[in-house]
């Protein structure tokens, strides 16, 4: 990992070195044990130039120690070398009251003035090989990156972390490049499995965004951030030590819970599914809880008369102005952007829908049709963390970036995956949500589980909307789901590591089965004659659809 540590001393012996050599041998190894031990899940990058009024520097990072801060890195760029080295030392004495690593940004002069537990480089600062040459053996080195190549670069020249970044747009300084976004980190962490590079993320990150940046940044391989860098949430704060100690909750929090579901995994049955489908049914005629549906003005009335036949109460509000207060009345989300309207009002729902811990169902119509879809899909996906994703295979392999179905607008052609089941745990992983893909088969995952659905009619495919319906369904089943987590006697220890409560695979499991038995229902009737008959009826279906009548229907098959 190291490659200023002589290679006997990474081999864990010493038995090739002289009697000279063993006491640095003994001090290798005790470098190299402290730094594999530093924790880097809090890290602190302070800037005195964003202390609020009347803080004193010294005072407030104490403070921000005491919040529970496990690393800090002296930020100084406007800085003399004299006044630089002053801040540096002051700051030494008080991380080593706490037993909190040091680092230095950028200086390795001031680095080895002080005895610095560390150094971080920018990609146009010293480099790598060149710094390690000067600065004592067991330094920690930590590089900034922001792309495939740099991580690479800092594999090869075996840093000790790396810093992934910005992944939010940032005031506190002038980004050189572009801003990588919650969903860009997975694919640079997973490029370090199989080595012992560390890597934290940084840019923007706050109280508020820290959870969703931790849970989406998860790389397909399971690979997690080992902390986040945090400036102005903290330094800016007039109360430091709160500031860290919030950040320092949701770090604990998450991480413990990421730690034990790495090592359970659930185990669902065709009987299991079937039976917590038919319970959310019954809870959501018991609670009629509020679906929020920002959706596209073709399927608005129809959307609405399916949240309402199926027990629910519907809202189709779109004001920016609106979404908070909406956030805080239990139910689910929907975003549904088949006309793009106010994409402003889209993600601030989405993120007080994060807060709240509500379901956010993402219905990306016709996300593969234009280049402007295909950005806004991104920006809104980076911006929250959806629950769910619904979509056709060609709007579900635009959003993987796959050429092996295409589309036409907002309908899917071709004969679809050849392995559907794989593309749909792949993109549920990547996406760290339940993805849903429609279709004569509907496929549901949740990145571990896949579920094979065989209901519905064709005449679903020649009426206006009918998918955009389907994602009303989910988000009503999982709006359900998500009251059935808050339930009183409910334990909410696990559930506030998450940024949605409830189980959103069921809960997009009932949502797709209520329409398609539905559908199957409506088609036999002998006053359905065209699809100008089955739409009615179809709603009057999903209105009169009974536990027993779904549980003798669904064709489900857990793969």
């Amino acid at each position: 990992m190291y490659s200023h540590f002589p290679s006997w001393h990474l081999s864990g012996t010493c038995r090739e070195l002289t009697t000279s050599s063993l006491f640095l041998c003994d001090h290798l190894d005790y470098r190299y044990h402290q730094i594999m031990t530093i924790d880097f899940s809090l890290y602190l990058v302070t800037g005195r130039e964003l202390l609020p009024p009347g803080k004193e520097y010294l005072e407030s990072l104490e403070e921000a120690l005491q919040g529970g801060v496990t690393v800090v890195q002296i930020r100084e760029k406007r800085s003399d070398t004299l006044e630089f080295l002053e801040i540096a030392r002051e700051s030494k004495i008080l991380c080593a009251k706490y037993k909190v690593p040091l680092i230095i940004n950028d200086r390795i002069d001031i680095a080895l003035a002080i005895q610095a537990d560390g150094v971080h480089l920018g990609q146009t600062d010293m480099p790598v090989h060149v710094a390690k040459t000067l600065l004592p053996v067991g330094t920690v080195i930590g590089v900034s990156c922001n792309d495939p190549d740099h991580v690479k670069k800092a594999i090869e020249d075996e840093v000790d972390y790396i810093g992934i970044g910005a992944v939010w747009s940032t005031t506190t300084k002038k980004l050189a490049s572009p801003v990588v976004g919650v969903r860009g980190v997975g694919s640079l962490l997973q490029a370090l499995d199989g080595t012992n590079i560390k890597a934290v993320a940084i840019g923007g990150i706050n109280s508020t965004n820290a959870l969703r940046t931790l849970h989406g940044s998860v790389s397909i391989s399971g690979h997690r951030l080992d902390g986040i860098a945090v400036v102005s949430d903290i330094v800016a704060s007039s109360a430091p030590r709160s500031a860290a100690q919030r950040l320092r909750n949701i770090l604990d929090v998450w991480i413990h819970h990421f730690d034990v579901q790495s090592r359970v995994t659930p185990v669902y049955d065709v009987g299991t599914i079937k039976n917590g489908v038919v319970e959310l049914m019954r809870l959501i005629r018991d609670k009629s809880p509020l679906i929020h549906q920002i959706t596209n003005v073709v399927v608005t009335n129809q959307s609405a008369n399916a949240t309402l036949a199926l027990g629910a109460s519907p809202i189709m509000a779109t004001a920016s102005e609106e979404m908070h207060d909406l956030s805080r009345i239990p139910g689910g989300l929907l975003i549904n952007f088949g006309t793009i309207t106010n994409k402003g009002g889209m993600i601030l729902a989405g993120q007080y829908a994060n807060e709240a811990q509500k379901p956010v169902v993402f219905d990306p119509v016709g996300v593969g049709a234009t280049q402007f879809r295909k950005t806004t899909a991104s920006e809104l996906l980076n911006a929250w963390q959806a629950s769910v994703i619904k979509g056709n295979a060609g709007e579900m392999a635009s959003l993987a970036n796959s050429n092996e179905v295409q589309a036409k607008g907002v309908d899917s052609v071709g004969s679809g995956f050849a392995d559907p089941a794989s593309f749909i745990r792949e993109i549920a992983k990547k996406e760290r949500c339940v993805a849903v893909m429609t279709g004569p088969t509907d496929w549901v995952s949740d990145g571990v589980t896949v579920v094979k659905l065989e209901n519905g009619n064709k005449m679903l495919g020649d009426i206006t909307g009918s998918g955009c319906i389907v994602g009303t369904c989910v988000a009503t089943f999982c709006a359900g789901a998500s009251l059935m987590a808050a339930a009183p006697g409910t334990s909410p220890g696990p559930e506030l590591a998450k940024l949605v409560r409830g189980n959103m695979l069921i809960g997009a499991v009932g949502g797709v089965l209520a329409l398609t038995v539905a559908a199957e229902c409506a088609a036999e009737r002998s006053d359905v004659h065209g699809s100008g008959t089955f739409l009615p009826a179809l709603i009057d279906e999903l209105y009169n659809l009974k536990p027993e009548t779904l549980l003798s229907r669904a064709k489900v098959q857990v793969l």
